[in-house]
């Protein structure tokens, strides 16, 4: 499975940005994907999924709850990252992913078998 992770830039505090993974090959609809970053000196976290089924079931991790929001497009085969109220602590490297785990593991690194390639997000304060 290959994955494009796009979108990524330069935003300003409180401003917003819209990341796209793209896959080739491959229906969403089979995998649960994730959106996981990274900041220079720090692991690897997860920031969001979307169950492969059902697309209304997603999970967030509460730093960027109420602000990002995961979705899908099944016809571009295209999930996308909406983030708003963009922090600075938000600046890292995004990547999208995607694993068959059982849903309960989505938020964990570990598990996801396939990744893109990464896009920088840059917030400046």
């Amino acid at each position: 499975v290959q994955l494009q992770a796009s979108g990524g830039g330069l935003v300003q505090a409180g401003g917003s940005l819209r990341l796209s993974c793209t896959t080739s090959g491959r229906t969403f609809r089979n995998f649960h994907v994730g959106w996981f970053r990274q900041a220079p000196g720090k692991e690897r976290e997860f920031v969001a999924a979307m169950k492969r089924d059902n697309a209304a079931v997603t999970r967030y991790d509460d730093t960027v709850k109420g602000r990002f929001t995961i979705s899908r497009d099944n016809a571009k085969n295209t999930v996308y990252l909406r983030m708003n109220s963009l922090r600075s602590e938000d600046t890292a490297v995004y990547y999208c992913a995607v694993t068959q785990i059982l849903w309960a593991y989505v938020s964990e690194t570990r598990r996801y078998t396939y990744w893109g390639q990464g896009t920088q997000v840059t917030v400046s304060s």
